[in-house]
């Protein structure tokens, strides 16, 4: 699903309230009650005022009403959370301006934003269950509530667990990009100008570049920590130069975290192994290096887990309040893509009719290009980015 912002534009301040009625009702309703959002919104125009916003949401896809539902209710759409994110984003400063989306991943999309004073910056937008929850859905023996195994909670989760690492990684001075604010489902964080590793054909020293990233595997187990996907997918090369231009030296930054676990993970040792066979099977394969030194191997990294007064990052993060029920619950939700994997490019247009059915999207016009702005006119920088004004008043 695309980031259509064209409509926010036209929301009042009831129209807010009203979509932010809905998200508090989805907490303990899969479709809320057209009475409950009434109560929660409070509008001064009562129920006539509700049913008015509810409609122009609707109209939108902001809101949706469930095919064959019993009672009047209506559910959130991804647009709607979207939009909620955004609305927060905006209102802090953290975003001022939105532009194209630049990456599109399983279960996220990557947009570019900017702030009010022009600096560029990524938007994260994670959607776990754009492919996964079909799976989810008929896999819910980790689960036993509804509201655990929704598409909201778990998108949730995974930007919260994501910009959780990024800011423990950050701090221990791992290459990641800087988590600047996370709302709901999203993260914005640091533009870094590097391409991922799968689209570079040749390294002047492949196997410089091989020990420094098998020395991130190491370096992350010592701090209790396995990727879990460390991938040239999630692995992104930045060239920099000394001082003078006269050397280059290739600097890897590790991105996309929720897929994260300890060491102490039951499965630690499994997860280990694969990202460690991640990169020598691409190093092989692309830039024909193969190391002579085996392993590393996770019964050694182990008894490296919290020595030298190393802090422990599972722990850290567990600390901060990522618990161990929304770990699990996370998990279950990736490992259950994992086992169902199907990518964007492979979706059919029957596939992707049906899934905003199951979400309950209406469908929306537009493309990657050309976002619509949040205010009372466009306005386009330079960099094809379009000004954000939130019309609030709540």
């Amino acid at each position: 699903m695309l980031l259509d912002t064209k409509a926010m534009r036209h929301l009042t301040a009831e129209d807010w309230r009203v979509l932010t009625a809905v998200e508090m009702g989805s907490k303990n309703h899969e479709l809320v009650p057209t009475p409950l959002i009434e109560k929660i919104a409070r509008l001064k125009g009562g129920a006539s005022g509700v049913h008015k916003s509810i409609s122009a949401l609707a109209k939108v896809g902001l809101i949706a009403r469930m095919k064959e539902a019993k009672y009047d209710g209506y559910r959130l759409s991804y647009g709607g959370l979207d939009y909620l994110a955004l609305h927060t984003h905006a209102s802090r400063k953290h975003v001022y301006s939105v532009g194209s989306r630049v990456g599109v991943g399983k279960e996220s999309d990557i947009m570019i934003v900017a702030d009010d004073q022009g600096t560029q910056k990524i938007l994260k937008i994670h959607r776990l269950g754009r492919i996964s929850f079909r799976t989810v859905k008929t896999n819910r023996d980790y689960l036993k509530n509804r509201q655990s195994a929704s598409w909201m909670y778990l998108s949730r989760l995974a930007a919260i667990k994501e910009y959780a690492f990024m800011q423990a990684l950050r701090e221990e001075g791992f290459p990641v990009p800087e988590p600047i604010a996370q709302s709901r489902h999203t993260i914005v964080m640091t533009l870094i100008d590097a391409p991922p590793m799968r689209q570079i054909s040749s390294v002047p020293d492949p196997a410089a570049l091989y020990a420094e990233l098998i020395s991130l595997i190491l370096r992350l187990a010592k701090h209790g920590l396995i990727h879990g996907d460390f991938n040239e997918f999630n692995i992104l090369i930045r060239e920099d130069k000394t001082d003078d231009d006269s050397t280059t030296t290739l600097t890897p930054i590790l991105i996309d975290f929720p897929q994260m676990v300890s060491m102490d993970h039951q499965n630690a040792e499994m997860y280990f192994d694969r990202d460690v066979a991640c990169v020598k099977r691409f190093f092989a394969r692309r830039f024909h290096f193969e190391s002579t030194a085996p392993g590393p191997f996770f019964k050694d990294a182990k008894k490296t887990v919290g020595r030298d007064g190393v802090r422990r990052l599972d722990a850290v993060v567990e600390a901060s309040g990522f618990t161990k029920k929304m770990a699990k619950d996370l998990e279950a939700a990736i490992r259950a893509q994992e086992a169902n994997p199907k990518s964007d490019a492979g979706e059919s247009e029957e596939d992707s009719e049906e899934e905003e059915d199951d979400e309950g999207e209406s469908g929306s016009e537009g493309g990657e290009e050309g976002l619509q702005v949040i205010g009372d006119q466009v306005v386009e920088n330079e960099e094809g980015l379009e000004k954000l004004t939130i019309n609030d008043g709540t």
